[in-house]
């Protein structure tokens, strides 16, 4: 799914904030608002990563979409299981008032059904709780109404697939390094007076 709507040399590639503040909120909200149109509702896990494309839409190496908040993400050949190493992350704005956090990110790496990690990774972003709080608060009854329907547990996906060597971040030792590494007693070296 290409990018609906924007001029030819456009591109969309939102910071974390951005997904959240524009896209995100105004969603859950249900605030009349252009995401709809660039950034399909999905339900993500009847879907294995590599199904995602020409259904969500597509930056690049990168796919968004909407979602329901779920515990299960299971597919029929994998699972989504939480990044170790990696819990959630607050998603910040700052101003003249001082940061506000307005969102939560998790990730999410995908394993197959017999257990072996792939490199698909998903970004999950939900609005934090007192975003969800003042806003059910602020709104009218005929949308309070409405968010009784659950509206609130909206997510929005980035998922993408990373390079292997991304696995470790990236870094790669170069020969002089893995040498010197690979040295049991530094006192063994002798330098060149």
């Amino acid at each position: 799914m290409a990018s609906p709507n924007l001029p030819p040399g456009f591109r969309f590639c939102p910071s974390d904030q951005e997904l959240v503040l524009h896209f995100l909120h105004r969603k859950a909200a249900l605030l009349p608002c252009h995401p709809d149109v660039i950034i399909p509702d999905l339900d993500l896990y009847p879907y294995d990563p590599w199904q995602l494309e020409g259904k969500a839409l597509s930056e690049g190496k990168q796919l968004y979409f909407y979602s329901r908040r779920t515990l299960n993400k299971i597919t029929s050949n994998g699972y989504w299981k939480p990044m170790a190493g990696r819990g959630e992350e607050p998603v910040v704005t700052g101003d003249h008032h001082g940061n506000k956090i307005v969102g939560m990110k998790s990730y999410f790496l995908f394993y197959t059904a017999d257990g072996i990690k792939s490199n698909w990774v998903m970004e999950e972003y939900r609005q934090s709780e007192s975003c969800t709080s003042s806003s059910s608060t602020k709104s009218s009854k005929k949308t309070r109404d409405r968010q009784k329907q659950d509206h609130s547990k909206w997510v929005i996906c980035r998922v993408y697939e990373r390079d292997s060597d991304e696995e470790d971040g990236g870094a790669e030792l170069s020969c002089l390094d893995e040498v010197f590494l690979s040295l049991d007693d530094l006192d063994e070296i002798s330098l060149p007076s």
